[in-house]
């Protein structure tokens, strides 16, 4: 018993932690998870920039392990891991993306030369002299001239492409043909040749083959033509007569008023002629219809009256108003503009005088010779 109780008790192999190492509240553990936070994001930035991107696989060698590297994307051609793009391709990032400068002109000379070909068929067609078929060293003569004209701003590489694009095009779009020796050739579709021809010709081979039509519309359209050009010419005619009788309605009125005043020596009837060349201007005078449709009127009317005279020993046809009253109103009434009857009222009164004036010196003429005949018979008066 005393040897059990002299005995100490072993002290233990692992001391207990330290006060204040693991977090003793809520702030302290939001602490500790920032830190480690912090941690684990700088150590995954490191590992990225430190991560080399995977080399691309030799084009040459198609049985390369795609584990080790990164397959040759398109349009680009790869030795010992690096990338190069193709004449026409340009590199954007670990692709290549098509040259939007090499695709714009090639796009636009193969539409050149497309349109040249079919002008040349198109020629052909209307009766002008050209070519139908070509050859391909025709076509890269022509795609050539037309390079040489818009390749400012592209490399000797990138017309090639160009050219080569051109060619491509040029062979999809033209027939193939075969010429009389059995060398290939190609040309411009019947379609697209006819859609070249210029208006000019488009009418006259038109006109041509529709010739029988042609001449039966211009028949038809002369005649319709004719037709309503003397409908107008008619209408334009009575028109004018019916203006003149009415301004000859208003002279014969007021010189039948003067002649009835008082005092006047005035004539009742105007010599028709008179009218005529007073009215009717120089043009007017040598169209023959327009005064027979104004005597036509004037032979119609119950107020005027129409016989022979003799004036200076010439046989004249006069005319004579023979209504009593007033007509100008009336006319002024049917002519319905101000302007144009004050004028043509003044003008025949004018002519009235002018008229009455003439009378007066022919009657006057008369009693001469009338005095001195009786002279001449009684020469002892």
């Amino acid at each position: 018993m005393a040897r059990r109780q002299g005995r100490s008790r072993p002290e233990p192999r692992w001391s207990e932690p330290p006060p204040g190492l693991f977090p003793a509240g809520i702030d302290d553990l939001l602490r500790l998870l920032a830190v480690l936070a912090i941690a684990a994001a700088v150590a995954a930035a490191c590992s990225v920039l430190n991560r080399r991107p995977a080399p691309f696989c030799d084009s040459d060698d198609p049985y390369s392990a795609y584990d080790s590297c990164e397959p040759c994307p398109e349009n680009g051609r790869c030795v010992d891991g690096e990338l190069r793009c193709v004449e026409g391709f340009k590199k954007r990032g670990r692709a290549c993306v098509e040259d939007g400068l090499l695709t714009h002109t090639a796009n636009k000379i193969a539409e050149l030369l497309q349109h040249r070909i079919c002008d040349e068929h198109a020629r052909v067609l209307c009766g002008q002299p050209g070519m139908i078929l070509f050859q391909q060293h025709d076509i890269s003569s022509m795609a050539d001239d037309l390079l040489s004209k818009d390749a400012a701003r592209l490399s000797d590489d990138g017309i090639k492409v160009v050219k080569e694009r051109v060619l491509q095009s040029a062979h999809g779009f033209l027939e193939t043909t075969s010429t009389y020796d059995n060398v290939q050739a190609f040309k411009c579709p019947e379609l697209a040749a006819e859609l070249h021809r210029p208006l000019s010709c488009q009418a006259r081979q038109w006109i041509s083959s529709n010739i029988i039509f042609v001449i039966t519309f211009c028949l038809l359209s002369a005649a319709l033509l004719r037709i309503l050009w003397s409908i107008y010419q008619r209408r334009a005619l009575s028109k004018r007569a019916e203006q003149i009788y009415e301004q000859v309605c208003e002279i014969l009125e007021d010189n039948a008023i003067s002649a009835k005043a008082g005092n006047s020596e005035c004539e009742p009837w105007v010599v028709t002629s008179w009218l005529r060349d007073h009215l009717l201007s120089t043009r007017e005078r040598r169209n023959t219809l327009l005064w027979k449709k104004v005597e036509e009127l004037l032979l119609e009317d119950s107020r005027i009256d129409q016989y022979p005279k003799v004036i200076k020993g010439e046989a004249k046809v006069v005319l004579e108003w023979q209504a009593s009253g007033s007509l100008s109103g009336k006319i002024k009434k049917m002519q319905g503009a101000a302007g144009k009857t004050r004028s043509g009222s003044v003008g025949a009164i004018k002519l009235a005088e002018e008229i009455c004036g003439s009378s007066i010196i022919s009657s006057r003429d008369k009693e001469h010779c009338s005095s001195t005949s009786k002279e001449a018979t009684n020469p002892f008066m």
